[in-house]
């Protein structure tokens, strides 16, 4: 009996340990099981519950991205002034539904068209549309300002509500807007980018948008323990670009006001710093307002001459074949050159100077100084064709730059190939003085910087830096394409253009106190069946000699008087004096 009452408390107690060991292990299990699902919804699923708590809207928010903002910087401040951002705009409607009565809908049309200032046919049209009562989206006004939003929404009228429309936004219309672009919509009716920036751009500045998947319930609300997976999106990269804000604005005007006095259809302009390639101004004339950009005569005005438009260069041409003979050791700036007036290249008819003039006893210099087309046919021949298709082609031409503007042409120089290599023809002899050959003026003073600055071919750039939505900084930096010239080449011809502005026929760039550098181009504008009457003015500067700050080229298409010389060449003089004060650089003498 004893021993049965034992061996009972025995089991009992062994029952009793075995129930709190499983309770134990329940307990564990479900904390364990607390600690996953906390961790799941703390770490892995963090996101996705941030924004199902913050509701539809916040959910919106984060699966589409913001578009990337584009800057201007200025040398002279730390300010940063935005070209292109985002703003939000509010399109206006009326839900019909809820207007009562033919005087509700009187009341609310008299508010909106005194508010917008209707006119009487529009008040009463707005009137019909409100007094539908079954519509629940009637459109009013589109693009409305928040500011005028709010106004309307202190009236309190019965209907009224808005949609908010996320719209891109440039804070200063006009400047630099073909190299902005715009953001236009494709056939879909979403937003792309158009020209400029915000074309070659278009992948990084609209970002990527994010996804959210979950089930939904009967009643269209997410099953928070259901699947689910979200990313948020990624918003578009900001750009910031090399473009300084007060040469932009200050050239341009110059540029304007030029163009209007030569009464010049087209008017460009590029300001680059030689040394490492970045563009400091581009103008393209004329422009648009970027706001209103549907609202142009013609889609040509959304293309930017300084990339777009390949064309003959005339003269500002010389100093490349001038720069092959002298790399070359061909010749020296005091080689002798007799000038006859007029030279036979196996053309239909001779090649002679402007204005029928003869030279006579000249040198290299002279040639250049007096731009004597007779006397580069004397460079191209001493040269050799191969030659000087090699050096166009290492100066750049015939190729893209790479500049990251949408879009680029990259000219020709085709008609030097129509015959034997070996052979200086009528079409090299020509191409030496910038005609039968064209070029765009990025690639001019891309060709001219290395010219000045030791015989460096850079890669032309127009983005200082990228900054990405995770704090990434991309910055650019400068990148020597190839070495064309020797440093004493380089030398030798930048001083042989100085001689051009002090001594020869672009008198007018002259800047006083400086040694500026520079060559005139007056070229004709080929037609059907020939030359026209027509006339595109170029002038490629730089300065100072010593320690050049920029390269300018400057070019009108069909201006009023004859000559570069009295036209883009004093354009350059007070564009490069107020670059020169800009960057307070000392006088030379």
């Amino acid at each position: 009996m004893n021993f049965r009452v034992a061996n009972n408390s025995k089991i009992k107690k062994n029952n009793i340990d075995i129930r709190i060991r499983l309770a134990s292990l329940v307990f564990l299990s479900f904390f364990l099981i607390i600690i996953v699902r906390l961790f799941m919804l703390m770490v892995v699923d963090h996101n996705f519950y941030t924004a199902l708590a913050s509701g539809n809207h916040e959910i919106y928010r984060q699966l589409y991205p913001d578009r990337g903002s584009i800057y201007l910087e200025s040398n002279n401040s730390d300010m940063i002034y935005p070209l292109a951002i985002n703003k939000d705009l509010y399109n206006l409607y009326v839900d019909t539904r809820e207007i009562e009565d033919d005087e509700t809908a009187e009341k609310v049309a008299e508010k909106l068209s005194d508010f917008f200032d209707y006119d009487d046919e529009k008040k009463l049209n707005i009137y019909y549309k409100i007094n539908k009562r079954t519509d629940p989206y009637e459109p009013i006004e589109n693009k409305i300002e928040l500011k005028k939003k709010e106004e309307i929404e202190k009236m309190e009228l019965e209907g009224v509500n808005f949609i908010k429309l996320p719209s891109r936004f440039y804070p200063e219309n006009n400047l630099a807007a073909q190299i902005i672009g715009f953001v236009g919509k494709d056939e879909n009716g979403s937003d792309v980018g158009r020209y400029g920036l915000e074309g070659y751009h278009d992948n990084v500045l609209a970002g990527k948008g994010g996804f959210l998947e979950a089930v939904k319930s009967a009643k269209g609300s997410i099953i928070a323990s259901a699947d689910k997976a979200f990313k948020p999106a990624e918003d578009g990269v900001d750009l910031y670009l090399t473009i300084d804000r007060t040469l932009q604005a200050e050239t341009c005007e110059i540029l304007e006001k030029r163009m209007k006095l030569y009464e010049a259809e087209k008017a460009s302009l590029i300001i680059m710093d030689p040394k490492t390639g970045a563009i400091l101004t581009m103008c393209s004339l004329p422009d648009f307002d970027l706001n209103s950009y549907g609202k142009v005569d013609s889609v040509d005005l959304y293309n930017n001459i300084n990339t777009y438009a390949p064309y003959e260069p005339g003269s500002i041409f010389k100093p490349i074949a001038m720069a092959g003979i002298l790399n070359e050791g061909l010749v020296t700036p005091e080689s002798y050159f007799y000038d006859t007036g007029s030279v036979d290249a196996g053309c239909t008819k001779l090649i002679r100077n402007a204005d029928g003039k003869k030279y006579e006893d000249q040198t290299m210099t002279g040639i250049l100084e007096n731009s004597i087309n007779t006397g580069m046919v004397y460079v191209v021949k001493k040269l050799g064709k191969e030659n000087f298709i090699n050096y166009i082609e290492n100066f750049g031409f015939g190729v893209k730059t790479g500049i990251e503007i949408d879009t680029e042409n990259p000219g020709t120089y085709e008609s030097l190939f129509r015959n034997d290599i070996e052979k200086v023809d009528c079409y090299t002899a020509t191409a030496v003085f910038g005609q039968g050959i064209t070029a765009t003026p990025i690639q001019l003073v891309t060709a001219f910087s290395a010219i000045v600055n030791g015989g460096k071919l850079m890669k032309p750039y127009i983005i200082n830096r990228k900054e990405y939505f995770d704090g990434k900084i991309e910055e650019t930096k400068p990148l020597i394409i190839r070495d064309v010239l020797t440093k004493k080449t380089s030398s030798l011809l930048s001083s042989m253009l100085v001689r051009v502005i002090d001594y020869g026929q672009a008198s007018l760039a002259k800047v006083d106190g400086y040694y500026l550098g520079g060559k005139t181009g007056t070229a004709q504008i080929a037609g059907k069946g020939g030359y026209t009457d027509e006339y595109n003015h170029s002038f490629v500067g730089f300065g100072p000699i010593d320690n050049p700050k920029f390269v300018m080229l400057i070019k009108f298409e069909k201006p009023n008087l004859a000559y570069s010389s009295v036209t883009a060449a004093p354009t350059f003089a007070e564009i490069a004096e107020f670059i020169l004060k800009y960057y307070k650089i000392s006088k030379n003498y």
